[in-house]
């Protein structure tokens, strides 16, 4: 690695200015030499399968507040850079010689009116706001970038670098946690979060992304340019490699075998129709499984939270409630028509998500009234998830 290679990973203080010669304060060199030396943080041995579970020291908690704080001001400063400030506005002159203000939004001019005091303040207060929230967008995305480097070397990068690039294009298109939400593996990355702590096994380990599709969601959510190619087209401008595996497929690869998988429950009344499934009319567009089981995924509580990503990068994405996630996954184990393989992890990660909720997230009860979406039949294996619930250990035969 270059000298100049090694400046780009060496974390700042969150409060540490530059002056404008980019040089560094002392104060830099001290909170570089305490992150190159960090005091090792506290690990704990978690349930019978052994899960580890990694606080986060101090300053990576700090470091992390501070990423999630940038990156909730740039969201809401994007937000509003979109809705208030899309398009552009000027004067015309028609044919009567006179001016008038118009705005384009979308590829289409509408008149506001003729010149007057009224549109001139228009006018003036639409380009000053714009410039405005340009400005303070571009020192937040640099700000971001500050931030990135850093939090690769505090070993805050946790998800997928491609994982990450869906979820932003999805959370961009208006779909994240009101079409779709994150199940699966890549779950885990918000659960870790919102309990404080790494899971240090390799049960993170994914080379795939499954998306939940409800199919409640309203038409009006698709913007016109997502709904003329759906989820296909998304994922295209993301890596041009990405492909359906199969006519009317559920599932899309890229060149590099990386999978996303569009999933739905099953309708109660399998006669009738389980609504939408895909995100645009595009007969290469993908077209979600239905899946029995999940259903209880999609009638469970939400959570989201800011993560980060394998390059630094913050995002943020929505999941079902981690009781539920935890009871599903240990349903799924007991299912003698799934993969033996899969069913081994399933119960792994049933019961690190269970001990995470347990001694990370007291205030989530598996008994809470919130959960009463859920069968009774399946809350009941609630139990189970606690220590010394493994049905395993009542068993005449050792864990192999």
């Amino acid at each position: 690695m270059s000298g100049a290679d090694c400046t780009q990973n060496i974390p700042f203080a969150p409060d540490v200015e530059l002056n404008r010669d980019n040089s560094l304060k002392i104060s830099f060199l001290i909170y570089a030499i305490r992150a190159i030396i960090p005091i090792a943080p506290l690990t704990t041995l978690i349930g019978d399968n052994m899960i580890e579970f990694k606080e986060l020291s101090s300053d990576q908690i700090r470091q992390h507040v501070d990423t999630e704080q940038s990156y909730e001001v740039y969201g809401r400063s994007l937000k509003e850079y979109d809705q208030r400030f899309a398009g552009s506005m000027s004067w015309k002159t028609s044919t009567n010689g006179k001016e008038y203000l118009y705005k384009k939004t979308s590829g289409i001019w509408k008149s506001l009116g003729p010149r007057s005091p009224e549109t001139e303040t228009i006018y003036k207060q639409f380009h000053s706001g714009r410039d405005n929230t340009k400005d303070r967008l571009t020192r937040l995305a640099q700000r971001l970038d500050e931030l990135a480097p850093v939090n690769r070397a505090m070993a805050l990068g946790r998800v997928p670098l491609l994982t990450a690039r869906i979820v932003r294009a999805l959370d961009k298109s208006g779909l994240m946690g009101t079409a779709v939400d994150v199940v699966g593996t890549n779950a885990l990355f918000v659960y870790e979060r919102l309990g404080g702590v790494q899971i240090t096994s390799g049960l993170l380990s994914t080379q795939d992304v499954d998306l939940l599709m409800d199919s409640r969601f309203s038409l009006r959510l698709i913007s016109q340019e997502f709904g003329a190619k759906g989820l296909i087209g998304l994922l295209q401008k993301i890596d041009h490699s990405f492909a359906p595996l199969a006519k009317n497929s559920y599932r899309a690869a890229n060149r590099d075998g990386f999978l996303v998988d569009l999933i739905k429950p099953t309708p109660r009344n399998v006669m009738a129709s389980g609504g939408k499934s895909r995100f645009s009319a595009d007969e290469d567009d993908l077209q979600a499984i239905e899946i029995e089981g999940l259903s209880w995924l999609v009638n469970s509580p939400k959570v989201s939270a800011v993560v980060i990503d394998q390059r630094g990068y913050p995002l943020a994405y929505s999941c079902p409630d981690p009781r539920a996630f935890a009871l599903h996954k240990l349903w799924l184990s007991r299912r003698a028509d799934r993969d033996a393989a899969k069913r081994i992890r399933d119960g792994m990660q049933a019961r690190a998500v269970a001990d995470l909720v347990r001694t990370r997230l007291s205030h989530l009860s598996f008994e809470s009234s919130d959960l009463q979406a859920l069968p009774l039949s399946l809350r009941q294996l609630a139990p189970e998830l606690q220590p010394g619930g493994d049905s395993m250990e009542q068993s005449i035969s050792p864990n192999w």
